[in-house]
């Protein structure tokens, strides 16, 4: 129970006689007494949602709003990654876009119909691959999520071939310590060969007005570099906050909006769209974090697609300290390795663990987070990073 704080004002005039300071001083004597004296009810009530001893202040914990993404013959991959990352905590939003079958998405929602705060997109979006479709799904996705889950407090997003590399436990205790105005996007505005293969191509997406799936069309023309903001382009794979993912959405500035139809005819939009708005906006672009909390493997030089991760990666991607890897093939034995020594999970285990929704158990898996977060928010690379 809170406790009330009365506050009495006194008002002094000229006029008082001697006998009523004397009055005055003996009742704020009596106030000051009572006010020290020791009192069953001066330990304040905790915060809704967090875990608080009596002897520590511990931060509040996090939520993370997840968007699970698949295409056809992904629906068990899905499952099998929701149920890795699952969290009473969190929200979870599913996607199997209209390629995938109307069976796969109906065995997809009784596998997770008994978890409350998993939702899965029944009306699906045609997804062209490297399409504005893409950004489009994913926009959509966070305006379902800001009108279903009122309090959460990042967005991230995963495909089919993620995986975590260490259990959400690990991931809500090192968040909860974090300022909630943070977003984790790998970014630069030094975009090299992809000014000629992203950004001066003109490309017309199929998929904006048939309802069958095919690749992107190329224009003849090229077009010049923008002159009215500055082009920055990264990972598709983010962390991003509520407040400014409600400020891309919702657009009282038009940035958002002037952005969102400069990518229509932009190749591979999710790489460069909340990285330009973010970078182009004050209000936004020191709040940035150059990373986008994935353990990724290029070729060298780097192929259009990155490797598939292996056993063999497998030293690699802890020491990297990330929360998520991309890409795995389907069912490929190191998954069942993350399972048993990363997550704490059988293989085999088709269920959820339902613990108390306000309580984390962190393990050692943490401090690697903790490790990569500390560098990275380092005076060496934190500032100097931002929006370059």
């Amino acid at each position: 129970m809170s406790t009330k704080r009365s506050h009495l004002r006194f008002r002094l005039t000229s006029n008082h006689r001697l006998n009523s300071y004397l009055f005055l001083f003996t009742l704020l004597s009596l106030i000051l007494f009572l006010a020290l004296k020791p009192t069953h009810h001066s330990t304040p009530k905790p915060l809704p949602n967090t875990t608080i001893s009596t002897t520590h202040n511990l931060p509040s914990i996090p939520k993370f709003a997840y968007f699970i993404t698949g295409t056809r013959g992904d629906g068990a991959r899905v499952d099998r990654l929701l149920r890795a990352v699952y969290h009473r905590r969190n929200y979870y939003l599913l996607h199997l876009d209209l390629e995938a079958s109307d069976a796969e998405r109906v065995d997809l929602v009784k596998s997770v119909g008994q978890l409350e705060n998993v939702m899965v997109v029944g009306k699906a979006n045609l997804v062209t691959s490297k399409g504005p479709t893409m950004i489009a799904c994913l926009l959509h996705a966070v305006a379902v999520l800001l009108k279903q889950g009122k309090d959460w407090d990042w967005f991230i997003n995963l495909s089919a071939s993620d995986y975590p590399l260490m259990p959400q436990d690990d991931i809500l205790h090192i968040f909860s310590y974090l300022p909630r105005d943070l977003n984790f996007l790998e970014h630069t505005t030094n975009i090299g060969w992809k000014e000629f293969q992203r950004a001066r191509p003109i490309i017309i997406d199929p998929g904006l007005y048939h309802s069958k799936k095919s690749g992107v069309f190329w224009a003849k023309e090229k077009r010049s570099m923008p002159a009215s903001f500055k082009l920055f382009m990264g990972s598709a794979w983010v962390v991003l906050t509520r407040p400014f993912l409600e400020f891309c959405v919702w657009g009282w500035d038009n940035l958002p909006r002037t952005l969102l139809m400069y990518y229509t005819n932009f190749l591979s939009s999710p790489e460069g769209y909340f990285h330009t708005v973010i970078c182009n906006h004050k209000d936004y672009q020191n709040t940035t974090v150059n990373h986008d909390m994935h353990y990724i493997k290029w070729d060298n030089p780097p192929k259009q697609y990155p490797v598939n991760l292996t056993i063999q990666h497998f030293p690699d991607m802890l020491e990297s300290g990330a929360p998520f890897a991309h890409s795995f093939s389907k069912d490929d034995p190191v998954l069942d390795k993350i399972d048993t020594e990363l997550l704490g999970r059988r293989s085999d285990q088709s269920s959820v663990i339902f613990g108390k929704i306000d309580v984390v158990r962190p393990t050692l898996s943490s401090k690697r987070l903790e490790k990569l977060i500390a560098d990275l928010l380092s005076t060496q690379n934190f500032r100097p990073r931002q929006c370059k």
